[in-house]
């Protein structure tokens, strides 16, 4: 029997191996910190084939020690600067699900995640990879009863099993796993996408997405073709633009190519049962090969290999018959060139 690998989102939508990709845009810091930017990306999003948009709830003092962020002339001068408060934060998880988009967020503290489920009502929790390992947390996200998705970035493979175990453990089985590789932008040639395969394999009854920091569509879509049912991909309205990974951020032309093209590879798969189409079945007749008389053939004259060829199309005897018909006589006379036909055969 096949394991039912899906789970349903607080959105109401399923994802899993029957269900079409769910595409998340991550919008990352690519508003800049302006409501009004991350609304017309929110839009975008949407028109851009999205199911769900992304953002982050956090501040530099749930994640940075004092010492080091004060040291990190990086994060001084852009995070607080495109950080989003929490009033912010709820007016955009209000316009998203006005205009018929979900919305999430990955939080950082307990604080942020008890913002982010009673005030915002995400279609799930996102669960950033520096996070796979920090247990207390993992636990109280679990108990919230939302939907998890959880990035594996930076992860070994016992720590993704630990931290599966302990956020089942604590109630939530709804979970999605997203192989990821956290690297801005990454290589194609370490994306090492045949993991999805293996966790896919580990986790039989969990549903397995990609989270794509590469630039460009290719990796998403072979994701797809290998299982993937989830992607999650960061957007911008302008990658030009000096800002937090933002320069390969996918701009939202790119991300409706991707978002198609995925959806082309997820509706090729097909099943594994070997099965014909009644229109590639029908194509045999074209193109499939039949007996046809050599030499012209006298009634009860004997077939022989000589006196036959195999040629288009297949409206009648196919080749591995030929053994089957050798040494019969024929019933009457048959011109050269002509199909033979069973009814022409004495049996």
């Amino acid at each position: 029997m096949k394991h039912k690998r899906f789970i349903k989102l607080n959105d109401n939508r399923k994802i899993g191996d029957l269900f079409k990709p769910y595409f998340v845009a991550e919008l990352n810091t690519s508003h800049f910190g302006n409501i009004s930017v991350a609304k017309k990306m929110i839009l975008k999003a949407k028109e851009s084939g999205c199911d769900c948009v992304k953002l982050q709830s956090w501040k530099s003092d749930t994640l940075y020690s004092k010492e080091f962020f004060n040291k990190n002339p990086i994060s001084k001068k852009f995070f607080d600067k495109y950080s989003l408060g929490n009033r912010q934060l709820k007016e955009l998880s209000v316009y998203a699900k006005k205009i018929g988009i979900s919305f999430s967020s990955t939080p950082y503290s307990e604080e942020e995640v008890n913002f982010l489920v009673k005030e915002c009502k995400p279609a799930f929790i996102k669960i950033a990879s520096m996070d796979l390992n920090n247990f207390t947390f993992l636990k109280f996200i679990a108990k919230k009863k939302v939907p998890i998705i959880l990035s594996t970035g930076m992860g070994t493979i016992d720590e993704i099993e630990s931290a599966i175990k302990l956020i089942i453990s604590n109630g939530q089985k709804n979970i999605c796993i997203l192989h990821c590789v956290s690297l801005y932008p990454l290589n194609h040639k370490i994306a090492n996408l045949k993991n999805i395969i293996m966790l896919r394999k580990k986790f039989k009854n969990i549903p397995i997405g990609y989270s794509d920091h590469s630039i460009g569509n290719t990796l998403a879509i072979s994701s797809v073709a290998l299982g993937a049912c989830v992607i999650e991909k960061h957007f911008t309205l302008d990658n030009k633009k000096i800002g937090f990974d933002n320069n390969m951020a996918t701009e939202p032309k790119d991300m409706k190519m991707m978002t198609s093209e995925c959806l082309v590879a997820f509706d090729s798969l097909g099943k594994e049962k070997r099965f014909l189409s009644k229109q590639e079945f029908d194509q045999r007749k074209k193109m499939r090969r039949s007996i046809f008389v050599h030499q012209s053939l006298k009634k009860n004259e004997k077939i022989t290999l000589e006196k036959i060829l195999l040629r288009r199309p297949g409206e009648g005897i196919p080749p591995n018959k030929v053994k089957d018909i050798l040494g019969k006589r024929v019933k009457k006379n048959i011109n050269k060139n002509s199909l033979l036909k069973m009814s022409d055969i004495i049996i």
